[in-house]
Parts: C-alpha cells; sequence; structure tokens
C-alpha cells in the first residue's frame, strides 16, 4: 500500500514543485520572487477598490495642498517612464492608467494601488514641507507597485491558503474570499496602507523611489530629513505610517548609502 501510495502522490508533488519554480520571476530590481498574480486580474480588483474607496472620501480640490500633489504626481509619473525605459522595463507600468487625489484623514499615510492609483492623506502634509519632500513619499509608494511587492504578497497568502491557486482561478470559483485576500495583501479598507511589507521589499522600495524622484529632478538628499522629521513625530508610538514603513537609525543609513548612485540620476 505504501508503495502505491508513493507512486500515486510522487508525480503530483513533482509537478507541486515545478508549478511553484515556473510561477517565480524576477522584479525591477532583479529579486526572483513568487508570482501567482495575473496583472489584469489584480488590475481589476485594485480599480474596484481603488473607486470604493474614493466614494467614501472624496478628494480634496483646489487647495494648496491638493495642487501639490498633482503637481509632483505628474512629475513623477514621467520620471517613473523614464527610468523604466532606461532599464529595459517600460512594460511594467504599460496598462497603469495612473491617478493622484489628497483625501481627508488624519493619518501620516500614503499608498499606490497596482494600476498606479495614489492617494495621500491630508495627515502627511505638514510633514511634506516642500515638493521635494512629497516625492520622497510618493517615489516610495509607487516603488513598491511597481516592484510589485502587494503582488508578492497575495502570491504568498494563496500558497499558503490555497496550494498555490492562481488568482484568476480562484477569483472565478470563489470571487468573496478573493476580494478577502486582495485587501489583506494590499491593506485595504479600514486598514488601508497598514500592511507590514518585509524589510527587504522596504528597503527596495526606498531605492527605486530615490531613483524615481532624481529622475524627476527633485534632489534625493531630502530623504534623509523627511524620514528623521517621521521618526520623531511618533514618540512613543510610532504614526500607522510608520509602522509598515520603519523609519529607524539603519534606514536612514541605508539611504544614505544609496545616496551616491541615486544623485548620478538628479539633474537639477
Amino acid at each position: 500500500m505504501k508503495k502505491i501510495l508513493s507512486t500515486l502522490l510522487l508525480p503530483a508533488l513533482l509537478l507541486s514543485i515545478g508549478s511553484f519554480f515556473s510561477s517565480c520571476e524576477k522584479n525591477a530590481n532583479g529579486r526572483t520572487t513568487l508570482n501567482l498574480v495575473d496583472d489584469a486580474s489584480v488590475t481589476s480588483l485594485a480599480s474596484t477598490e481603488y473607486t470604493s474607496f474614493l466614494t467614501a472620501n472624496p478628494p480634496i480640490t483646489g487647495t494648496p495642498a491638493a495642487e501639490m500633489v498633482q503637481r509632483v504626481g505628474a512629475r513623477m509619473v514621467t520620471a517613473v517612464g523614464t527610468y523604466l525605459s532606461g532599464i529595459n522595463k517600460s512594460s511594467l507600468v504599460s496598462s497603469y492608467q495612473w491617478e493622484y487625489h489628497l483625501v481627508n484623514n488624519a493619518e501620516l499615510n500614503a499608498w499606490c494601488m497596482p494600476g498606479g492609483k495614489i492617494v495621500v492623506y491630508s495627515g502627511i502634509i505638514p510633514i511634506t514641507i516642500t515638493d521635494t519632500d512629497l516625492a520622497v513619499v510618493m517615489g516610495h509608494e509607487i516603488a513598491h507597485a511597481v516592484l510589485k511587492h502587494g503582488n508578492e504578497r497575495m502570491s504568498e497568502q494563496l500558497l499558503a491558503e490555497y496550494g498555490g491557486q492562481a488568482l484568476a482561478v480562484l477569483l472565478s470559483s470563489k470571487p468573496a474570499e478573493t476580494q478577502t485576500l486582495f485587501n489583506t495583501a494590499y491593506g485595504v479598507g479600514s486598514t488601508l496602507g497598514s500592511l507590514a511589507f518585509s524589510r527587504k521589499q522596504e528597503s527596495e522600495a526606498d531605492e527605486m523611489g530615490l531613483y524615481f524622484m532624481a529622475v524627476a529632478g527633485y534632489n534625493p538628499t531630502a530623504a534623509i530629513g523627511f524620514w528623521e522629521r517621521m521618526s520623531a513625530v511618533g514618540g512613543a508610538k510610532p504614526p500607522e505610517i510608520l509602522s509598515t514603513h520603519p523609519s529607524d537609525a539603519t534606514r536612514i543609513q541605508n539611504i544614505k548609502d544609496l545616496l551616491p548612485k541615486a544623485l548620478t540620476y538628479y539633474h537639477p
């Protein structure tokens, strides 16, 4: 009986292992990641959630802060295209329909969904003293989307909870469960923006975000002061964004180490 079971289970095991490795790909930084999430499905889910969020949180318009978000957002989007074209990765954002809005929320937070849907919370504006400071925030959040960090987290959950079932298949068979999975992986809903990325993902977003803002003509050295202010604001209890975007001496030192390369992209 054991021999029969082994004969039956071995092919299934090999198929599972083969499927796992075939679902791995390199992100824009060259790191191999698990990807069970197809872009069409995740973009559709993101669009639905984004529309729902803006319905509940109408964008602020006509204020200096709102105009700053629009101004910096436009420059950053152009820079993202320029940078990715330079590394032959333009296809990563070819389907993006960029939007950037300011909403009334006291949290010190911002995020970028797949497909280029960016939201900045009004609570973070007092910390972003200048356009350049806001470029630090937007560059970091855009980098998370371009590097598909949320997709990576969702793929890990698909593997853990559904045995590696592809997103498109799960979306068809279990739409409610799929929406919940998306909300958890991307931090949508009451915890929007509060998903804890891994230290590796944070470092990748810091690095690429510096490049994006430098290409946009914003001095990347401003990132040091911004993260120092963010760290100081928290006191004994860090603001929400710091729970997911750790700002400590190690992070700031890493940014300092990255600045020489980032400055090669900076042409004011």
